[in-house]
């Protein structure tokens, strides 16, 4: 069992994206299903600088700092107490080559190895990666705006940041893919501020093999500065059997 983790998300950036649900379907393993907001399913990217990571107790002197990434479908399965809700992560990356030898060994998630390009001020943020293999790339450009509009899965900024702070629980395949492991975050605090997205690109969403045209459409950009968090496993979910 992992020992719970602390840290401090010094930025967290949720690129949202709105999906037709059938579609995101195929890309769940049971027992995932899409969780909707409206009558769409809610896909994204979530770019995340980590620091003071280290685990609890221990003093901040041991700590490691790192870029992270993490191609995120918000899913829901039913569990023992109802239905329960969190994300289905089928791909993580980091910058961090400790964190590519730990994942799916000490701690859940396998990460692939890229290189981040960052370039950030208090409104104006620029966050790119390259996989080692040039599989994946992303590259963001947003600024910080006053107000949060132009959605269409959330009327308001509070109902954004409650679907985001409910789906807390991370879900992605183990190394040898028998189950579905889970971290889950917690946050005594949890602020978000609305973003205006000038341009995304994703060699992910951009697969119009995964995506067909039309599919999958950009929504809303939501930000998340210096705010203290801890890392827990959770019980897994078991795959089904190949057939």
């Amino acid at each position: 069992m992992m020992p719970q983790i602390s840290s401090v998300i010094e930025r967290r950036l949720l690129i949202n994206y709105r999906v037709e649900p059938e579609i995101l379907a195929r890309l769940l393993p049971e027992p995932l299903r899409p969780h909707l907001a409206g009558d769409w399913a809610v896909a994204g990217i979530c770019l995340v600088r980590l620091g003071q990571v280290r685990p609890v107790g221990l003093p901040a002197a041991v700590s490691v700092r790192s870029e992270n990434a993490a191609h995120r479908i918000a899913v829901e399965w039913d569990g023992p107490d109802g239905v329960q809700s969190g994300v289905y992560i089928p791909q993580r990356d980091s910058g961090s080559p400790l964190n590519v030898m730990l994942g799916g060994r000490v701690f859940p998630g396998v990460h692939g190895l890229a290189r981040f390009d960052v370039a950030e001020t208090e409104r104006d943020l620029h966050v790119a990666f390259t996989t080692k293999d040039n599989a994946t790339r992303v590259s963001v450009d947003v600024s910080t705006v006053d107000e949060f509009q132009g959605s269409t899965l959330f009327p308001d900024l509070p109902t954004a940041s409650e679907f985001f702070r409910r789906g807390s629980i991370g879900y992605s395949a183990s190394r040898d893919g028998t189950r579905l492991d889970g971290l889950e975050l917690t946050a005594p605090t949890w602020e978000v501020v609305p973003a205006h997205t000038h341009t995304a690109h994703s060699t992910f969403f951009e697969d119009e093999t995964r995506f067909p045209p039309g599919t999958a459409t950009l929504d809303c950009t939501l930000l998340m500065r210096d705010i203290p968090a801890t890392w827990a496993t959770t019980p897994p979910l078991p795959l089904p059997a190949p057939a």
